[in-house]
């Protein structure tokens, strides 16, 4: 997760703080707090689902051999990923705990694979 969170920097420097800064310097125009976290989420959606509806990795997850699938060893089709890109969020910001839901769980998956039916898996090469 540090690592991803690296390589989140430079995607939300660029399609983030690269259009707003340019917005405030050239218009003097500063978004209100709503729509600059919305644009966050959906940036950050975008990738994510994006790179896991192309061959189930990040660039993060591809250099650790991870790769995103369903429970039965299928790529994950749209409407699995955005559910579990919307779970991600409280599972994360819930101090952590849909993470912490791998230690209990019988597959040792997060609660937002769980619940979104779709499960990380050790990539062979």
């Amino acid at each position: 997760m540090l690592y991803e969170s690296l390589l989140l920097l430079g995607v939300l420097a660029l399609t983030f703080m690269l259009p707003h800064l340019l917005l405030g310097m050239i218009f003097g125009i500063s978004l209100p707090g709503w729509l600059l976290l919305t644009h966050v989420v959906l940036v950050l959606g975008a990738y994510f689902v994006w790179y896991w509806s192309h061959g189930g990795q990040t660039l993060a997850m591809q250099t650790w051999k991870l790769q995103l699938s369903t429970s039965d060893g299928n790529a994950p089709k749209l409407d699995r990923l955005l559910v579990r890109y919307v779970l991600a969020w409280p599972s994360l910001l819930w101090f952590g705990v849909g993470l912490l839901w791998a230690f209990f769980d019988r597959d040792r998956q997060f609660l937002h694979d769980r619940l979104a039916g779709t499960r990380l898996i050790f990539k062979s090469v």
